[in-house]
């Protein structure tokens, strides 16, 4: 039998790209889809129709993706009637159910790309989706089997987003359940360039974790917007990876050490050693750290002394890394002013305050009578959460599909959060079983499929009274949602812990 080259040429092509596609899915995808020996298995044949009255999905790398969640929950931009634009008084989510899911125990995905683990970073996105789809949960060591499926998926994880987006977009194709997934990067773009006239020139700023920083997720998505919209301004972009700053605000021992008087061996955070994280003594003045109650660790009583010298509070990782972002900015020739930070990692909009302030201060800053920094600040400076435009895009893509739930009831939530799974005897934790050791959260492999974490309840076991104080202070929906959540679990008044 005889083949043309042109038949030959295309089965080739058909060939390669048949084996490209399917080496691109990852070995968790293949356990979960067809492994009926593994935990992770899940059976999506018998996966429900898509219902109005289902939950929605969200999950982040940890705490901070609840200011995603409480965007949707707080959103009033639509008539509950008619579903038109015009708030009327009314939460546009009212009735809905949500699932939320903090992935704590293998945070913060932002340092997996530094490295060289990608790949497992993927799988533990996919098992944050797998675990949204599914219905099993641990409470006190005891598996349950009755959580709620879902409706459609929201990444909430600015690093999730650009590292997992189009894997999870693949997986949900395969499970044929029809659940869509929605990111955070696209939708925080659509907010940074919507502070733009389309002639008008200047800087955005990112401020993310160093993995999202890396992934260039957000550059490409606001490159590729300004051409399909037809932006004429110059736009510049920078970039600063936040190193520190979303576990500072999770309490992520490594970073950060609320008890802690002295500079610690467990630190990874920016130093006067660390080359690519340094503390530049030379900027002491600028940065304006606050000394005060061990908020800087250092090894002199006085700061221009220190051979050691450690960032031991939120605020001061601020400081520290918006002057990072400036310094790289004044020493780029015709740098244009920043006129919007978009805040990309969900930890940060818990720090707007602070972030504010910071830039306020940094445009009045003079060094030897000159503004060192006033020609590269907007007057105002506008910070751009992605979350509220997130919720904007799922509650269009629910309304479109009818899945909007039409019952009139509460709306509730249940609140999941995982931890080291201490059954695994491979799981290596520091002394109080509580976190991985970060050899070891680094260190594991992808591929291997094993139960690391167990997914379980929030409660005031696994929720730090700080935690739950800010979260009663900054986002008290879901301070309200937490309190009467349908787990029933003793996450007590802060008062009364």
């Amino acid at each position: 039998m005889k083949f043309s080259k042109f038949y030959f040429y295309n089965l080739v092509l058909l060939f390669i790209g048949f084996n490209v596609g399917f080496a691109q899915d990852l070995p968790i995808v293949k356990t979960i889809l067809s492994d009926t020996t593994s935990f992770y298995y899940t059976n999506f044949k018998k996966y429900p129709v898509l219902e109005s009255n289902m939950p929605i999905g969200v999950f982040d790398s940890g705490t901070g993706g609840l200011t995603v969640l409480n965007a949707i929950v707080t959103l009033d931009l639509y008539n509950n009637k008619t579903h038109q634009k015009g708030t009327d008084g009314i939460p546009d989510f009212a009735s809905e159910d949500f699932i939320y899911l903090a992935d704590q125990a293998n945070m913060p995905y932002g340092n997996y790309a530094a490295m060289d683990k990608t790949d497992l970073l993927k799988e533990h996105i996919i098992k944050d989706a797998q675990f949204l789809l599914g219905n099993k949960y641990y409470n006190n060591n005891e598996l349950f089997t009755n959580k709620k499926q879902i409706k459609v998926l929201v990444v909430a994880c600015n690093t999730a987003t650009a590292y997992g987006l189009s894997d999870i977009e693949g997986f949900l194709d395969q499970t044929q359940t029809k659940v869509k997934v929605i990111g955070v990067i696209n939708a925080g773009v659509k907010g940074a360039l919507a502070t733009f006239k389309k002639s008008e020139s200047g800087s955005i700023g990112v401020f993310a974790t160093a993995g999202t920083v890396a992934s260039n997720g957000y550059t490409n998505a606001l490159k590729k917007l300004i051409e399909s919209e037809k932006y004429q301004g110059k736009i510049q972009f920078y970039s600063q990876g936040g190193v520190g700053l979303a576990e500072a605000v999770d309490e992520d021992l490594n970073y950060i050490d609320k008890k802690a008087t002295q500079p610690r061996d467990l630190y990874k955070g920016p130093s006067l050693e660390q080359n690519n994280l340094n503390i530049n003594k030379t900027l002491l003045k600028i940065y304006g750290f606050d000394f005060s109650d061990y908020k800087m660790l250092c090894d002199s009583k006085v700061s221009d002394q220190c051979s050691i010298m450690q960032i031991n509070s939120p605020e001061n990782y601020v400081r520290f890394h918006l002057v990072t972002l400036l310094e790289k900015m004044k020493a780029t020739p015709d740098a244009l002013p920043l006129k919007t930070l978009i805040l990309g990692c969900t930890h940060y909009p818990f720090l707007t305050e602070e972030i504010q302030k910071v830039l306020i201060e940094l445009r009045k800053v003079k060094v030897d009578g000159k503004y060192r920094y006033r020609n590269l600040l907007a007057k105002n400076v506008k910070l751009i959460d992605p979350s509220v435009f997130t919720a904007v895009e799922v509650y269009n893509y629910l309304n479109q599909e009818k899945l909007l739930n039409k019952l009139d009831k509460k709306m509730q939530a249940d609140f999941y959060i995982s931890i080291p799974n201490l059954k695994n005897i491979e799981v290596v934790t520091e002394a109080n079983g509580q976190r991985f050791t970060y050899d070891y959260k680094y260190g594991r492999n992808a591929g291997l499929n094993q139960e690391y974490i167990q997914t379980v309840p929030f409660s005031k076991s696994n929720i730090p009274l700080e935690t739950s104080n800010r979260f009663q202070k900054q986002i008290p929906k879901i301070y309200e949602l937490l309190l009467n959540s349908n787990q029933n679990q003793l996450l007590l008044p802060a008062d009364k812990w």
